[in-house]
């Protein structure tokens, strides 16, 4: 269609500026010329930085193609679409872990069940496949699982139910193949929760009080399962062996596999960016670990969608994961013992930590830039009892195996502890940890202690925030990077904290949250994307590893969602008719349809 007179470029240029996007976009079906301006890169960066608060010193993603195109990745590829709801579980689920695949996933729950999920079946939905009970095993619930890196066997993590109310914690391995159980291993505190070394070791944890607020902590090499060769080889082996104090243990540990970052998937330093577009021909190699894949998620369309136009819209429970059992051991202990016997404790305690810990061997920023490196990260502390460190152990390549010293051998006599090689104080109430795809960058949560405070009973942490601070920490240079993200919120005290799962894609980062929903912020820009409402707490959500645009999530509703994104919606609700090109309008229209199930409920 042809326009009668015509206006100036520039004139309809200052009009749309003062446009919402989905206005500029129905205006650009008017004519040819207006579709012209409508596409206008100009008129798109400045619709974009409006719309999305965005600093503007914040460059666009730098390997997206046009303003445009980011402008609907924020929105079209964000998994905010509700499109099926999982009930097979009868109790509160804690915990979801997909496949590295991402053909299966598992699911945790106080039901006391793990449960398989397959999610290739041929129609889009998701099926469950398998279910274990693990009550014969005497387990109150199960609380954790992980895939090994090869998706042959299934660490399950929970909580052992022993004499006189004990809450130590158990691992099971499970085969894949079968569903057999292969073996069981204790782990306590429950909350150490466990994870995979490799593809046929797994550590666990243990604790030993020697003090009434002085413990050790103890990590194991564990092999998955015993074969015919093992009456003569060792099954297990001790990895560390970590003084606490001050009523502290260490807990949630999880294994992260550093590169020597060539390639992080994660631009943290705007400066730099800019500074290398400047410097573009001979030096752009030089720069390119500045940069990372965006990919093609709009791919699956025609170019052609341009005929159409769109417009976006944004859219305390009983604990359970919580180290009471620490917390209640050290508080029945000083109930007796005056404060100055408890100070005294700690001065001895930190005296024999000095003269009697090993030495870390190297520093770990100098060997981060030389060489490939394997991390064992868990949340610790040294003021209080809850946990508001993150620390951090080398483990070396003739550790990831249990042939070798069992019983710690390789240590001098007069060295009881290993040292830590790093820590990072952030200030607060860990409640959750999650790693990068590429294990460059470890996410947070954390409930902020108040500004200055200080600690003065180990046994009575600061008050802890209501909002949840998402910390990002670069594990090249083991410090914390950026401003944190924050948007949702957790209302229980220290004492009944629990811990809120959280996972990363390659573009986006998710997190449950005591507010009844999940939350989908984008890593590039730093914002809220979308949250997911649940009717209670959602305890832990999860991306596909194959697709970031499907996503999971698990609440004390005793039900898992499965979120997609428009553009995938739209696509397996066309698959079955003719093909016609649709654009933004059209995934606005579909998520207006279903913004009473999810998506964005109020823009950030």
């Amino acid at each position: 269609m042809e326009c009668g007179p015509f206006l100036p470029d520039s004139v309809v240029l200052e009009i749309f500026l003062r446009l919402p996007h989905d206005a500029v976009l129905r205006a650009g079906l008017t004519c040819r010329q207006w579709l012209a301006v409508s596409r206008d890169e100009f008129l798109w960066r400045e619709l974009f930085y409006s719309y999305y608060r965005i600093p503007r010193n914040v460059p666009r993603h730098p390997a997206s193609v046009s303003w445009y195109r980011e402008f609907k990745r924020l929105f079209d590829c964000i998994p905010c679409v509700e499109v099926q709801t999982l009930r097979e579980h009868s109790d509160q689920v804690l915990h979801l872990a997909f496949s590295h695949r991402g053909h299966r996933f598992s699911s945790c729950s106080k039901d006391c069940t793990v449960k398989l999920w397959d999610t290739e079946r041929p129609d889009g939905n998701i099926s469950l496949v398998h279910s274990s009970s693990m009550r014969q095993f005497n387990w109150g619930y199960t609380q954790f699982s992980q895939f090994n890196a090869d998706d042959t066997l299934l660490l399950v993590s929970g909580v052992y139910l022993g004499p006189h109310h004990s809450s130590s914690g158990e691992i099971a391995v499970l085969s894949l193949e079968n569903y057999t159980l292969l073996s069981r291993v204790r782990n306590k505190p429950y909350d150490v929760f466990g994870c995979w070394l490799n593809e046929t070791h797994l550590i666990s944890g243990n604790l030993h009080w020697i003090g009434n607020m002085t413990s050790c902590s103890v990590l194991w090499l564990n092999k998955a399962f015993q074969d015919i060769e093992s009456e003569n080889v060792n099954v297990v082996k001790r990895l560390f062996k970590i003084q606490n104090i001050n009523a502290s243990t260490i807990r949630t540990v999880m294994v992260a596999h550093c590169r020597r970052h060539d390639n992080p998937d994660l631009l943290l330093d705007y400066n730099a960016q800019s500074q290398a577009r400047r410097l573009k021909g001979q030096q752009q190699q030089q720069h390119q670990p500045l940069l990372f894949d965006l990919g093609t998620s709009g791919s699956d369309e025609e170019d052609d969608e341009e005929q159409d136009g769109t417009c976006l819209r944004a859219t305390a429970r009983p604990p359970t994961q919580t180290a009471i059992s620490s917390f209640e051991h050290a508080k029945q202990r000083r109930k007796n013992v005056e404060p100055s016997q408890l100070a005294i404790e700690t001065q001895v305690a930190q005296m024999i930590g000095r003269t009697h810990t090993k030495a870390p061997e190297s520093n770990l920023i100098e060997a981060a830039e030389a060489e490939d490196k394997t991390y064992l990260l868990f949340t610790t502390g040294s003021l209080t009892y809850s946990p508001h460190q993150i620390g951090i152990k080398r483990i070396k390549p003739d550790q990831m195996t249990t042939s070798g010293p069992v019983l710690g051998e390789e240590r001098s006599s007069d060295e009881f502890f290993d040292s830590l090689d790093h820590v990072i104080d952030i200030h607060g109430h860990i409640i959750g940890m999650g790693l990068s795809p590429d294990h460059r960058y470890l996410y947070v949560n954390s409930r902020a202690w108040p500004a200055g405070c200080i600690i003065s009973d180990p046994m009575s942490p600061p008050p802890i925030a209501e909002e949840i601070d998402l910390h990002v920490i670069d594990l090249k240079s083991l410090r914390e990077e950026r401003r944190s993200l924050r948007a949702h919120r957790a209302f229980t005290p220290n004492d009944e904290c629990f811990f809120i799962f959280l996972d990363v894609s390659r573009d986006y980062v998710a997190s449950g949250a005591e507010d009844k929903h999940g939350y989908i912020w984008d890593r590039h820009y730093n914002i809220c994307l979308a949250r997911l409402a649940h009717d209670d707490v959602v305890n832990s959500v999860a991306f596909s590893p194959a697709d970031q645009e499907l996503l999971l999530s698990a609440s004390d509703d005793a039900t898992i969602k499965v979120w997609r994104s428009p553009r995938t919606v739209r696509l397996t609700q066309s698959a079955a008719r003719p093909h016609r090109p649709r654009g933004l309008l059209a995934s606005w229209l579909s998520r207006s349809k279903n913004s009473t199930g999810g998506g964005l409920n109020g823009k950030p």
